[in-house]
């Protein structure tokens, strides 16, 4: 197999989530590690989360109540988030219901060096959108750590010990791109994934989609090269699926709109554009009734599954009708419609209620 380079930057090339087993540290989320999970959420029962680095270590923990965290981050590079970052706060929110010391931080300094967004408005854009938007989503404010990197000294001065502790060549063989930006931001991203470890030295989880799996495989090489001076344990990643395009490619962008949902979204917009959306029913009523629909194929069954849909029962329903051709295209875009447009408005109520929390979030300094 050819290697793959990522550049969690840029464009995601790869094709089939199956080239990246055996990467970048990367193991398939099997259904054995999953039946040792405690009451797995919806995307590890759907194998929406398809791979991970090292995840055997918090399952231990979660199962032996031992201390662990997770981490994730906010771009603030707009006031509005992709729909595949809903994947990552769902999983957020499990390892912190299971006991995870949860942790968020708002990556302004990487916001500078790589797309030109100024310290000022990545703050503002964080305090009036994006740490809300968490919150919404589920994150437990009074549980959930937040800090700015600009303002974090002890994850910068991580990044400065780290930054001789990495090759150019190294680098290159990682990201295939050597842009000084890039490799700082990098850096600093080793910084804030271990962070949480100067404390206490525990297992942590970093919930992302498969094109940052090379900042995870990155700080592990760390770990390894700084063990007599931190003695760190290597961080452990679950990778989810991207939210599929509504045009069905393999993953949602804001570059093509027309495809792509976002938090928050014109309501009637959005449901054009999942009227739009590929289908997989067959081309005429009859072929479908007689053939049935391939639920695989079809934009809106994905949404279902992996965004709008929590009961297990409901989406077998849906899934086996569509397949069995009793329940038409129309039909499921419908229900699709419907769903999403009770997320949308439960996400504006929590929303408006998480703005006022803001104020009175503690942010380390």
């Amino acid at each position: 197999m050819a290697k793959i380079s990522i550049d969690p930057w840029g464009y995601f090339s790869v094709k089939d989530y199956d080239e990246l087993i055996g990467q970048f540290g990367i193991e398939p989320f099997t259904d054995e590690l999953l039946s040792k999970i405690p009451e797995p959420n919806k995307l590890m029962r759907r194998k929406v989360v398809f791979a991970h680095t090292d995840f055997g270590r918090v399952v231990d923990a979660i199962i032996q109540k031992k201390e662990f965290y997770a981490l994730t981050g906010i771009m603030p590079t707009l006031e509005q988030i992709h729909l595949g970052t809903k994947l990552v706060i769902e999983n957020m929110r499990f390892f912190q219901e299971h006991g995870a010391k949860t942790f968020v931080l708002v990556a302004d300094l990487e916001a500078a060096a790589t797309r030109e967004v100024s310290l000022e408005e990545s703050r503002q854009r964080a305090l009036d959108f994006h740490i809300p938007a968490y919150i919404a989503l589920g994150l437990d404010p009074k549980k959930t750590v937040f800090y700015f990197q600009s303002t974090n000294e002890k994850v910068k001065n991580l990044a400065f010990i780290f930054s001789n502790k990495v090759t150019l060549n190294e680098y290159r063989a990682i990201y295939g791109n050597t842009e000084p930006a890039r490799m700082m931001s990098s850096i600093l991203q080793a910084g804030d994934i271990l962070f949480p470890q100067l404390e206490v030295r525990m297992p942590g989880v970093i919930p992302v989609g498969p094109d940052q799996s090379v900042h995870i495989l990155l700080s592990r090489d760390i770990v390894n090269r700084t063990k007599s001076t931190f003695n760190f344990i290597p961080p452990s990643g679950l990778y989810n699926k991207f939210t599929p395009s509504l045009d069905g490619d393999l993953k949602m962008s804001k570059s093509k709109p027309q495809s792509c949902i976002t938090i928050p979204d014109d309501i009637n917009e959005a449901c054009k554009k999942i009227r739009r959306a590929l289908s997989g029913a067959r081309k005429t009523l009859a072929d479908h009734r007689k053939y049935g629909a391939i639920p695989e194929k079809d934009m809106c069954f994905q949404l279902l599954a992996q965004h709008f849909i929590e009961d297990d029962k409901e989406l077998k329903r849906i899934y086996d009708e569509y397949k069995a051709g009793k329940m038409t295209t129309g039909e499921i875009k419908d229900i699709t419609c419907e769903k999403l447009t009770e997320f949308m408005k439960d996400f504006e109520r929590k929303f408006e209620k998480a703005k006022k929390i803001v104020p009175n979030l503690k942010f380390i300094q």
